[in-house]
């Protein structure tokens, strides 16, 4: 489960992609200490579902560091190590990441950003666009998995090089290309 901020109105309307300036998108399990809470509770945080922890960092989330303490600990090592441009280690307030990572996955028009990077060159876990313009692919153990809400189908060998388009943020590529490996559906295992 996600979260990005407030996304719908008192009539649990979905009315935005994106909350203002909320920039501690999160992914959490779906069980924790026995709490509930109604589904888009007026004045409240919308909850966003999503297949598995890939499609979730493909969004631009990461995980929580209340209930995925230790994915949260494991992804702020190693965002810390992938990318040292931006001088944050792994000991530093998690906002300062957030900011960066914020960068990453929105332009200037609000829009999920993508970038360009060599197939070959990129980690386990990272999504790119496919020839449909609605679709996306998922790369993952030698192969190329086609998303859907229902899982992943194989759609063949990954291609040792070439360009595309990554869906996935940059600072998150380089996170899981410094050792953060995501949770991924197990459709994706078959």
């Amino acid at each position: 489960m996600g979260n990005r901020g407030r996304l719908h109105d008192e009539a649990r309307r979905i009315v935005r992609p994106v909350a203002g300036d909320y920039r501690a998108w999160v992914t959490c399990v779906l069980s924790f200490k026995g709490r509930r809470r109604r589904v888009m509770t007026p004045g409240r945080y919308t909850e966003l579902f999503f297949l598995d922890e890939a499609t979730a960092l493909a969004a631009g989330h990461r995980p929580c560091g209340e209930c995925r303490r230790a994915d949260y600990q494991r992804f702020k090592h190693a965002w810390a190590i992938g990318n040292p441009e931006h001088g944050i280690t792994s000991s530093a307030r998690i906002a300062l990441l957030d900011r960066e990572l914020h960068c990453d996955r929105l332009g200037p028009d609000r829009r999920p950003r993508t970038h360009r990077a060599d197939i070959g060159q990129l980690p386990d876990g990272a999504f790119v666009a496919g020839a449909d313009p609605e679709s996306a692919l998922l790369v993952w153990r030698g192969a190329l998995w086609a998303w859907s809400p229902e899982g992943y189908t194989r759609t063949g060998s990954r291609p040792p090089r070439g360009q595309v388009t990554v869906l996935t943020p940059r600072s998150t590529i380089n996170a899981m290309a410094a050792g953060y490996t995501p949770v991924v559906h197990a459709t994706a295992d078959t």
